[in-house]
């Protein structure tokens, strides 16, 4: 479920699952890299397999952020008042903005 004006809301159930089964993965590929590191794994090993982790958590970021934009933000340019509007602008200028530093 999409709200507006609030902070609740419901990742369609297909993407939901998706990305939890996504994100479980990610946990066991980042004990391995811990795993890798207590056995002293040849360092190239263990950057290769932190890059792998870092482009699986940016898909998870990129399906997440379209979901939000078809969803929260699309419903509160439709339906939502300004001020529904201006926030949601608002949230995605400071997320877009956090990522570049």
């Amino acid at each position: 479920m999409y709200t507006l004006g609030g902070y609740s809301s419901s990742m369609n159930e297909k993407l939901k699952k998706s990305q939890l089964a996504r994100l479980s993965r990610i946990e066991g590929q980042v004990r391995g890299i811990a795993r890798m590191i207590e056995e002293d794994r040849y360092c190239i090993d263990v950057l290769t397999q932190i890059r792998a982790v870092r482009a699986a958590l940016d898909r998870v970021e990129q399906e997440t952020l379209s979901d939000h934009l078809q969803h929260c933000v699309a419903d509160a340019f439709h339906g939502g008042n300004e001020r529904d509007r201006q926030v949601k602008i608002e949230e995605l200028l400071e997320v877009l903005d956090s990522r570049r530093r």
